[in-house]
């Protein structure tokens, strides 16, 4: 079970960190966290984009990513409900003024909680991550290797340990900038406007987007 020669590792680890590499809702939400709130904040949003995109692991496992495929109004349920969220966090960090930047890096577990939760939904919601796990999975299932939903949810897993390797020093590096936010009035309001355009425009080209 799972027998894979070292081709297909190579090139299914070769999308795998493409694929964690490319910007996107999921990157925008872990980094803009990270300058805007600090390390912990981003980590935080980090394991919430990865509970989010497991989700979407398990439907493609399971079949259920095919309902998206196949169902217009599945899809666009799911479509309008992201990017209604992705514009409403843009709207509020339009809104912050800056102030959205913790000065003294203090914030409640409560704080990290919600953080945590909006990965969640930022991943989950995001209909386009179902079906291109529908279409990308399904590509290195190999005859022989085991069970079909079996080697869709490993490669789905991996995707996410991928992102393991990569994201952190992101965040790290990405927690940097925020002492410059924290000390930087001014910088820190352009960040918010930079972070809330960029969420608005990913929302509405996720309103605009048809099906794969």
């Amino acid at each position: 079970m799972f027998d894979y020669s070292l081709a297909h590792w190579a090139a299914f680890l070769t999308a795998a960190i493409l694929l964690n590499l490319t910007p996107g809702p999921d990157l925008a939400f872990i980094l803009g966290q990270t300058a805007r709130r600090g390390v912990r904040s981003g980590f935080s949003a980090m394991f919430g984009i990865w509970t989010g995109a497991f989700v979407h692991v398990i439907f493609a496992a399971l079949g259920l990513s095919a309902i998206l495929a196949t169902s217009a109004f599945a899809f666009s349920i799911v479509k309008w409900i992201g990017a209604a969220y992705l514009i409403w966090l843009g709207i509020q960090a339009l809104m912050s003024k800056g102030t959205s930047i913790s000065v003294n890096g203090q914030i409640s577990s409560n704080g990290y909680s919600k953080i945590f939760k909006q990965g969640v939904l930022v991943a989950a919601l995001n209909p386009k991550v179902a079906i291109f796990f529908l279409a990308f999975l399904p590509q290195f299932v190999e005859v022989g290797a085991g069970p079909v939903s079996a080697q869709l949810f490993l490669h789905g897993t991996l995707i996410i340990v991928v992102a393991a390797f990569i994201e952190p020093p992101l965040i790290l590096a990405g927690g940097k900038l925020r002492g410059y936010l924290t000390h930087n009035r001014k910088l820190s309001r352009w960040m918010d406007r930079g972070l809330g355009t960029l969420f608005v425009g990913l929302g509405i080209k996720l309103a605009t987007s048809d099906r794969l």
